[in-house]
C-alpha cells in the first residue's frame, strides 16, 4: 500500500513540477517576468485546476533540470512524506531552475564572446539594429524582405532577439556573402539593449514605438525608455550612423528631438494598423540607396500573413483579423482603430495585458473606451482589469458596446455565433462584420471561427 501512496505522490509531483518549468520557460528563466505573472488573477485559475497539463519545451536544459528534479524527488520520497514533496514543488523547482542560471550564465558569457569576435572579421557588414515596445518583428521581417530584392540579407530568427538569440544567429548563419544583418533587439532589463548592441555593432538604428509594455519588468519608466524605448540603441550607434524614429509614438518623437546624429522619422501617413512599420522599412531602404522600383517590388512581396496580423474568412462569412502573435497597449488601440475600415458588426475578443505594472488600470480603462467608440461586443477573457474595460468603455460618450466575460472557448464561440445570428439582415452585410481576436485567445476559438 505504501508503494501505491508512494507512486501516486511521485506522479502528482512530476506533474507540478512540469507545470512550473513550463512556467519558468514560458517567462524565459526571467525572475522579474515570473514574479509579474503573479499579479494576475490568470494564475489562480492555473493553480486551481490539476487537471490542465501543462509542460515545457524539452531543451537540453529542461532535460537536465527535469532529470535532476526526477532523482532528488525519488531520494525524498524515500527519506521524507511524499505530501511533503507534493507542497514544495513550486520552491523546490524554482531552486532548481536558479541553480541551473549558474551554469548557463558562463555558458552565456562563452557564446556571447564568440560572437562579437566572428563580427569584428565582418568589416563590411552592415548592422541594422530595430528595438521597441511594438512593432520590431514586423519591422524587421518588413525590412528584410524589400533590402533583399537589392542585397544579401540575413535576419534573426522568429522570438531570436535577446543576446543569445543574437548570438547564436551571428555564430550559425552569418556568412560572408552577407552584406546586411537585420537585428531585432528586446530586453527586459535597462543595459539589456546596450549589451546587444555592443555584440552586433549596429550602425543603423530604428525604434518603432515606446509604451507600458514590459513595464513590471522593468520596475519604473525610466528604464524602459533607455532600453526598450530606443535609448540605448541610438547612443551605441557611431557619429556616421543613422537613426530612424516612428512619427506616430509621442516618446520617439522627444527621443528624435534629443538625437544628434543623422535622423528621419517616418510613419506620418499610416492609414492603416501596422502601416507604420512598412514606411519604417521603406524609409531605410531609400536611405540605404534602393530606387523606387526595387523597394516597390519588395513591398508587392509583403505578404498578408505577416506577424501580428492576419485576415481571414470565418463562420457566417464574417472576416476575422487574428492579432494573437502578441499584444501591447499601443497595438491593441491601432488594431481598434482599424477596425473602423469595416461597415458591419466589430467584435473583439482578447484577454487583459501583462507586465504593465503600475500604468495595468489606466491603459485598460483607455482600451475600454476605445472598445465603446468601435466596437458592439467585447468579450474579455481573463478577469484580472475585467472591470477597468468595462468601466473604461462606461465612461465613454459612445458607450455603445456590450462588455462580457467570458473564459470558456466554446461559451465564447457560442455567444459570438448567437451574436452574429440574432441580427444577420443579409449575406451581403455579414462581409462586413469582423471579429478581432486580440494577444493569447485559445486555439481551439480560433480554429471554430476561422477557416
Amino acid at each position: 500500500m505504501a508503494i501505491f501512496f508512494n507512486i501516486l505522490e511521485f506522479l502528482i509531483f512530476t506533474k507540478l513540477f512540469l507545470f512550473w518549468l513550463w512556467l519558468w520557460q514560458l517567462k524565459e528563466y526571467h525572475t522579474g517576468r515570473f514574479l509579474a505573472h503573479f499579479e494576475t488573477q490568470k494564475i489562480k485559475k492555473f493553480l486551481s485546476s490539476f487537471w490542465r497539463l501543462k509542460y515545457p519545451k524539452f531543451t537540453k536544459k529542461i532535460i537536465s533540470i527535469f532529470l535532476s528534479g526526477t532523482l532528488l524527488a525519488i531520494l525524498w520520497l524515500f527519506s521524507f512524506s511524499g505530501i511533503g514533496l507534493i507542497i514544495l514543488a513550486p520552491l523546490f523547482s524554482s531552486l532548481l531552475v536558479l541553480l541551473f542560471q549558474i551554469p548557463t550564465v558562463f555558458w552565456r558569457k562563452i557564446i556571447i564572446n564568440k560572437a562579437r569576435k566572428k563580427r569584428e572579421q565582418f568589416k563590411d557588414l552592415l548592422v541594422i539594429g530595430i528595438t521597441g515596445s511594438y512593432g520590431k518583428t514586423s519591422t524587421k521581417e518588413f525590412l528584410a524582405t524589400i533590402l533583399s530584392e537589392k542585397f544579401k540579407v540575413l535576419k534573426t530568427k522568429e522570438h531570436q532577439n535577446s543576446e543569445i538569440g543574437i548570438s547564436q544567429c551571428i555564430l550559425n548563419d552569418l556568412k560572408e556573402e552577407h552584406e546586411i544583418f537585420i537585428a531585432e533587439m528586446g530586453a527586459y532589463n535597462r543595459g539589456g539593449i546596450k549589451l546587444l548592441c555592443d555584440i552586433a555593432k549596429p550602425k543603423i538604428g530604428i525604434v518603432t514605438g515606446v509604451n507600458e509594455q514590459h513595464l513590471a519588468t522593468f520596475g519604473k519608466m525610466e528604464n524602459l525608455f533607455s532600453a526598450e524605448g530606443g535609448g540605448e540603441l541610438i547612443e551605441s550607434l557611431p557619429e556616421d550612423g543613422v537613426a530612424f524614429f516612428n512619427a506616430e509614438n509621442k516618446h520617439c518623437l522627444e527621443l528624435y528631438k534629443r538625437t544628434k546624429i543623422k535622423k528621419f522619422l517616418y510613419g506620418e501617413n499610416a492609414t492603416f494598423a501596422g502601416g507604420e512599420n512598412i514606411l519604417g522599412a521603406m524609409a531605410a531602404a531609400k536611405e540605404l540607396g534602393m530606387t523606387d522600383e526595387e523597394i516597390s517590388r519588395g513591398v508587392e512581396k509583403i505578404e498578408n500573413k505577416f506577424p501580428g496580423i492576419q485576415i481571414k474568412k470565418g463562420i457566417e462569412g464574417i472576416n476575422v483579423i487574428d492579432a494573437t502573435y502578441s499584444a501591447n497597449p499601443d497595438g491593441v488601440i491601432a488594431h481598434l482603430e482599424y477596425l473602423k475600415n469595416f461597415t458591419g458588426r466589430k467584435i473583439i475578443v482578447m484577454p487583459c495585458l501583462i507586465e504593465l505594472g503600475s500604468a495595468s488600470k489606466e491603459v485598460h480603462k483607455k482600451i475600454g473606451k476605445k472598445i465603446a467608440e468601435v466596437c458592439d461586443l467585447a468579450i474579455i477573457t481573463t478577469r484580472d482589469r475585467f472591470k477597468e474595460i468595462k468601466d473604461g468603455s462606461a465612461s465613454s460618450p459612445q458607450g455603445g458596446a456590450e462588455v462580457l466575460f467570458v473564459e470558456n472557448p466554446q461559451e465564447i464561440f457560442e455567444k459570438i455565433k448567437s451574436f452574429l445570428e440574432g441580427d444577420l439582415s443579409s449575406e451581403a452585410s455579414a462581409k462586413e462584420d469582423v471579429i478581432l481576436l486580440e494577444s493569447r485567445v485559445p486555439d481551439q476559438l480560433i480554429r471554430q471561427l476561422a477557416f
